[in-house]
């Protein structure tokens, strides 16, 4: 049983009890980033190829927006690289989420530093 599902079956979990569960999570990891792009870039790119595949083989549109429909999911874990770049999370490096995050913007047709700015005025308000 994990510490937290283990602190949650007491029903009281105190403040310092949740910081030192949570603290492990605090820190972006390279290695599990780099792997989340993998599974979801690579995935999307193909359904992206295989759409236009679909499309120039005449097939039925119904199969192309099956496709899109599955790519939309990926998109929106795009999405979500997007938006924690925009906290600088998902990184260590600024830089990187930067980049990342002006190409996931690109996909997402959403400017990267303008989301960014009115995001973190969401927050603060």
């Amino acid at each position: 049983m994990s510490d937290l599902s283990a602190a949650s079956q007491a029903n009281e979990i105190d403040e310092e009890e949740l910081y030192r569960i949570t603290a492990k999570y605090q820190r972006p990891h390279l290695g599990k980033a780099i792997w989340q792009l993998v599974n979801t870039f690579v995935p999307y790119i193909a359904l992206w190829v295989l759409m236009a595949y679909t499309i120039r083989q005449g097939h039925s549109y119904w199969i192309t927006l099956l496709l899109a429909a599955l790519a939309s999911g990926f998109l929106v874990r795009i999405f979500i690289f997007f938006h924690d770049c925009g906290h600088q999370s998902f990184f260590a490096s600024r830089r990187a989420n930067t980049i990342l995050g002006y190409v996931c913007g690109i996909l997402t047709f959403t400017p990267f530093e303008d989301w960014s700015h009115a995001h973190g005025i969401h927050h603060n308000t």
